[in-house]
């Protein structure tokens, strides 16, 4: 009997880093199931390409900011993953749903500091703990973190240090969870073009030369820049490594 292909469970893999993610994962000969937050058209699209490559993809509706939901939502995962699989295990877990504010720190909101904390800490602490029972020993966790942990923009203040925690929290999981062989390492992209937050570096010439200006290989990072690291570090090749912060930014304001 032919070994069972490993599995991969992306946040927010029907567009933008999640698709690419979804999509080079697969192009290693692993299986994903993803999540979306509202456009099935989209999930289906990234479905589609990841069968033509071979293999399995199913997509589930979540909004990684309502934690109330995940029971639910593991209910439906591992109902899947039993059924296709025979077991409601798998082995990789990336964390990369989110969204972007850009707001002046004196002039942000309570409303607009709890959304971001809600899907960029709470989500991401919540769906590792309610995900942890149901992966296998020796798989992976990647979280994805932003190159805004490390240098600053003005406006970007709730989100980066959002991400500064989990960057933070990914090195207590990766000792934590050593005794199972559990690796989990952060990828922290720089800016990206992309249509997140609103297309903000994609389709702003002046924001995307100036970031060029100050990237040391000259350009603006495009999706496929990241997902190839990311399906790396859930490959034998990454197998000694854990509690690393790998940033993929061009050398991005060195």
């Amino acid at each position: 009997m032919p070994a069972k292909n490993k599995i991969a469970l992306v946040t927010g893999g029907s567009r933008g880093l999640g698709r690419d993610m979804a999509i080079s994962l697969a192009k290693k000969g692993i299986d994903i199931v993803f999540t979306y937050n509202s456009n099935k058209a989209a999930a289906d699209s990234v479905m589609a390409a990841i069968q033509s490559l071979d293999q399995k993809a199913a997509a589930f509706r979540l909004d990684t900011s309502n934690v109330s939901s995940f029971d639910d939502f593991f209910k439906e995962l591992t109902a899947y993953l039993q059924a296709e699989y025979g077991s409601a295990g798998f082995d990789f877990l990336v964390n990369n749903a989110g969204t972007g504010l850009y707001a002046l720190a004196a002039e942000t909101t309570e409303a607009q500091l709890d959304a971001i904390f809600n899907i960029h800490y709470k989500g991401v602490f919540f769906l590792t703990q309610k995900a942890l029972p149901f992966m296998n020993d020796g798989g992976g966790i990647v979280n994805i973190s932003s190159g805004l942990a490390r240098m600053t923009m003005p406006g970007s203040s709730v989100y980066a240090s959002m991400k500064g925690a989990v960057e933070t929290l990914s090195r207590y999981l990766a000792k934590e969870l050593g005794p199972r062989k559990i690796r989990v390492n952060v990828v922290a992209p720089g800016a990206i073009e992309t249509d997140f937050g609103g297309g903000h570096v994609r389709d702003n010439k002046e924001i995307n030369d100036h970031i060029a200006g100050v990237t040391a290989l000259g350009r603006v990072g495009l999706p496929g820049d990241v997902g190839g690291v990311v399906a790396f570090l859930c490959t034998d090749d990454a197998g000694w490594i854990t509690a690393q912060r790998i940033e993929v930014s061009g050398g991005q304001s060195l």
